[in-house]
């Protein structure tokens, strides 16, 4: 009988558990990948007239090289919730960062434009997966308390990246070639692979989700809905893109990229919400707080691309700085989010502030922090200027972190997925909108102060031409003729009225941001109030 027993009990005993992984040994490998990815995102713009010359096009042909990664990323990012659920978000996050590895190898050995081109589509189609899916698994890796942390990381992450690529890119670009820009990729991406089978996995409540796309058993593909999003994004992301160098809507292009997309995203959103299992699940925007959440996800994105890609184009191209000590002024900020967004993340998990307050107060800082840029002038030092970017870094290290928590704080498990689609959407697309800004708004407040300066300074006024009559004497005096002399004095003054106006309008964009910050703010306190750290709802 003992030994029946012990059969017995042998045989009905509970199979063998997967081993329980440290979280952060997960958080840890899907960050890897992620900061490859939006590494990308800026890491070649400063190498584009060396890969010009390798290439043998101009300059305008090889831009294409950023908008088609860009094209190709916005619209995947939307869809990567669905694909997650067809196949699985652990294979498809490996099939991401196996294609965006082996595509990044591509783009380095490519012999022509046309296959960089092909080649960076490809590249964007595996990075548009990426994030959304990191931030999904780092959800539900970790517990509602200790997901602030969790979100500190991806903070760092997400922000260093942009920042640091340009810096990289140059000191890359100068010191090896162009095509290393690409081939650094392939080493971290094969690393990310190996951890990513290793330790991650789907959990249970994802397993049960993935019921969901399929009807009496067979795949349901909302094929419409795919078609919509991915024109309409296409179309939009090529318009703010190209829309400034090809003069807005004085082109016809450009026009037609607006009627194509707004048409597209508009049926995609009527079409979406009458689906039972839509590509994107905007019904989520009902809920109070993911709504509001993304608003400042947009805000976030809008004013960390735009300032990301403003400083250093200022510091080049007015104060003579090198690509990389432009990009070096950047580092202070990226330092503070290193180190203070550990700190953000123990103040929301042990309640001492709560999301709300800690987040109103960031963003007042970051506002803040673009109002100090905007009274700069042409003496301004470096250190002004990376103290100035330490002070927005003291926002945004307590910006993500609790937006994240108030993002998650009314949605179910079963949500998460899908919830991680739509708030990188709107970051992704809020960067997209913050660079076409800045390009913009710089460009039209130049004109304007170009005009409204040279109508008060014309070429008879007495104390220019007293200027223009003393560089000229000593530019004879060094051996020029007259009329040398004379042409080279315009041209000095020119210079220095072109400068001058050019700066202004880097001021006004920094200004603008900073009002539109500080205006979107007070949004925060309207947020339903949570306990943190409690159990996230049944469902909606």
């Amino acid at each position: 009988m003992p030994a029946t027993a012990t059969t017995g009990e042998a045989t009905t005993s509970p199979p063998r558990t997967r081993r329980a992984v440290n979280p952060w040994v997960i958080a840890l490998t899907v960050t890897l990948a992620t900061f490859m990815e939006l590494l990308d995102t800026s890491i070649a713009n400063v190498s584009l007239p060396h890969i010009a010359g390798g290439l043998g096009r101009s300059f305008d042909e090889v831009t294409w090289i950023i908008t088609t990664y860009l094209v190709a990323n916005a619209v995947v990012l939307p869809m990567s919730a669905w694909f997650s659920r067809v196949f699985g978000r652990k294979n498809y996050y490996m099939a991401c960062v196996a294609l965006f590895t082996i595509t990044s190898l591509m783009c380095g050995l490519a012999p022509s434009l046309g296959i960089m081109l092909i080649s960076r589509i490809l590249q964007g189609i595996g990075g548009g997966g990426l994030a959304p899916v990191e931030q999904a698994i780092l959800v539900d890796t970790f517990p509602p308390a200790q997901r602030a942390s969790a979100f500190a990381l991806y903070t760092v992450a997400i922000v260093t990246a942009p920042a640091i690529g340009p810096v990289l890119g140059g000191w890359i670009t100068d010191n090896y070639t162009w095509r290393w820009v690409f081939l650094i990729n392939i080493p971290i991406g094969i690393l990310s692979l190996f951890l990513t089978n290793r330790f991650v996995h789907d959990p249970p409540s994802f397993e049960e989700e993935r019921k969901n796309v399929r009807v009496n058993g067979k795949l349901h593909i909302d094929g419409v809905g795919i078609g919509l999003i991915g024109l309409g994004s296409a179309c939009l992301e090529i318009l703010l893109d190209r829309g400034q160098i090809d003069d807005w809507f004085g082109s016809p292009f450009i026009i037609w990229m607006f009627v194509i997309g707004a048409a597209s995203l508009t049926a995609a959103v009527f079409w979406e919400l009458n689906q039972k299992d839509p590509i994107i699940d905007l019904r989520l925007l009902k809920i109070r707080n993911f709504a509001i959440s993304n608003v400042f996800y947009f805000l976030f994105g809008f004013g960390l691309w735009a300032s990301t890609t403003m400083i250093p184009q200022m510091l080049q191209s007015l104060y003579g700085y090198r690509a990389t000590d432009a990009g070096l002024v950047l580092g202070p900020g990226a330092f503070v989010i290193t180190l203070l967004s550990p700190v953000g993340a123990q103040l929301v998990q042990r309640g001492i502030i709560h999301p709300r307050l800690l987040l109103f107060g960031a963003v007042l800082v970051v506002g803040i922090s673009f109002l100090h840029f905007s009274h700069f002038n042409l003496d301004t030092d470096y250190q002004h200027y990376a103290l100035a970017r330490g002070l927005q870094g003291l926002g945004y290290a307590f910006f993500f972190v609790p937006l994240t928590v108030i993002s998650y704080s009314q949605l179910s498990p079963a949500q998460n997925n899908r919830a991680s689609s739509l708030t990188n959407f709107f970051r992704n697309w809020g960067g997209s909108f913050g660079i076409a800004f800045f390009t913009t708004v710089s460009e039209r407040r130049q004109n304007f102060h170009q005009s409204s300066v040279g109508s008060n300074l014309t070429s008879s006024t007495h104390y220019l031409q007293q200027s223009i009559h003393r560089t000229t004497a000593y530019l004879q005096s060094q051996g020029f003729s007259h009329a040398d002399a004379v042409n080279a004095a315009y041209a000095r003054y020119y210079n220095q009225l072109h400068a001058q106006t050019q700066f202004l309008a880097f001021m006004d964009c920094f200004h603008l941001i900073g009002i539109i910050t500080l205006i979107v703010a007070p949004l925060v306190l309207v947020t339903k109030y949570f306990k943190v750290g409690g159990k996230a709802p049944a469902g909606h």
